[in-house]
């Protein structure tokens, strides 16, 4: 009798030890979307696009980010080369519903709205779609915790989480493996399934980089970020130089007006 008692209160002791620690996929994906960002950022993005490993064009590209009520948006003002020079990007994220988009064209001198329908669609011609460039919402997927533990690429000791959409018709994707960071809640590798079960795309963060802000407050940032198409063996690169964060941008970055006039 004792001897039954001493083992339930040892199994007691495990399962509460256990409880008090471990995590669900569900909650480390609600951390990654809460992780403190900075207030506004400003940075000279160099985006470049491969095929088979071999370079075919380098694009400049200005980004402006700003945060607020934990809210992103991020204005994109395409430099050069020519082909591009004058395109402007605006992605504004919403309280549960899906975020705002809009694109200015040169070629047709106007300002559209990018529809839900065009969120397949290739990023100007890179292997970002539209959607890849707005956030998705934790609540909108079934997120499961596959490892607890497992080096992947530049990092290590990463949770492993599968997430597939409860609506399947609300994601271009069957489902999405991320491996992520457990100091930082950055995923730093991201399988990108098509709706067929196979593997698609691959997103990986080959750096990040420690930036103190406004109040002392240290953030990292994610400065080289690679989308590869695994299907048709094409990346886009996008490499963040001369980072500016907490630095105060007008709010005026963040409109159609600006995206219009570039000004």
């Amino acid at each position: 009798m004792k001897l039954t008692k001493k083992l339930t209160s040892l199994a007691l002791t495990f399962i509460m030890g256990v409880s008090a620690f471990a995590i669900d996929g569900t909650e480390i994906m609600q951390k990654v979307y809460d992780r403190q960002k900075p207030d506004t950022t400003q940075a000279a993005v160099q985006l470049t696009l491969t095929k088979d490993g071999k370079v075919e064009e380098v694009r400049n590209v200005g980004e402006y980010g700003r945060c607020k009520n934990n809210l992103t948006d991020i204005t994109m003002v395409f430099l050069s080369p020519a082909t591009v020079k004058g395109t402007r990007f605006l992605v504004k994220e919403n309280e549960g519903k899906d975020d705002d988009k809009w694109i200015y064209l040169p070629s047709l001198k106007s300002t559209r709205r990018i529809a839900a329908s065009d969120g397949e669609k290739s990023f100007v011609g890179t292997d970002f779609s539209y959607d890849d460039m707005s956030s998705r919402k934790v609540e909108e997927d079934t997120h499961k915790l596959l490892k607890e533990s497992e080096d992947k690429g530049n990092f290590k000791d990463l949770y492993v989480v599968e997430s597939i959409p409860k609506d399947p018709k609300s994601s271009q994707y069957s489902k999405r493996i991320s491996w992520v960071t457990k100091d930082s809640w950055i995923p730093t590798y991201i399988e990108l399934y098509d709706k067929k079960g196979s593997l698609l795309k691959v997103n990986e963060i080959k750096s990040i980089t420690q930036m103190t802000g406004n109040g002392g407050h240290v953030y990292n940032i994610p400065t080289e970020n690679v989308m590869t198409n695994v299907q048709k063996k094409h990346s886009s690169i996008m490499k963040l130089g001369n980072l500016k964060i907490d630095q105060g941008l007008s709010d005026r970055f963040f409109t159609t007006d600006f995206l219009s006039a570039g000004k």
